[in-house]
């Protein structure tokens, strides 16, 4: 069946509920607002049970890593986010989410040709094109330098 791209565009509209701004846009700002408080309230601890700044930030960082592969490995990182949406895409759990959601996908595949393989299937070109472009803001803020 040869389809036109305007008969696409209405089956999609059609089959797609609209989204309802007024519910999702204050859901995603709680649940993004909540998952931020929390890792200040690690930091927070971290801090007053004595360490440094610095290692409280690290200490920090790791633990929202993995509450968030946590929840994600029992499937409750999903559900989370179907209320919450883009406020579950708060970098660092997001990301790790994005890590771990295709690893246990195609562990069923095996451990090389699917977690290995797949396990960066969605996080692999944020890796990339960060790592890229900090290059280079690297090398033209260099060039400013010698300047």
């Amino acid at each position: 069946m040869k389809m036109t791209t305007a008969e696409y565009d209405r089956l999609t509209k059609k089959a797609s509920p609209n989204t309802k701004l007024y519910l999702t846009l204050p859901k995603a700002f709680v649940i993004g607002g909540l998952i931020c408080c929390l890792g200040q309230a690690l930091f927070n601890l971290y801090s007053y049970w004595g360490l440094n700044e610095m290692n409280a930030r690290s200490v920090t960082s790791i633990t929202l890593i993995f509450f968030s592969a946590f929840l994600t490995g029992f499937g409750l990182y999903d559900k989370i986010a179907k209320h919450g949406g883009a406020g579950t895409l708060v970098p660092i759990t997001g990301f790790a989410n994005s890590v771990v959601a295709p690893a246990l996908e195609f562990k069923t595949e095996g451990f090389v040709l699917g977690t290995a393989a797949k396990i960066f299937i969605i996080a692999g070109p944020v890796i990339v094109y960060g790592i890229a472009a900090s290059v280079i803001y690297g090398i033209i803020l260099y060039l400013f330098q010698l300047m």
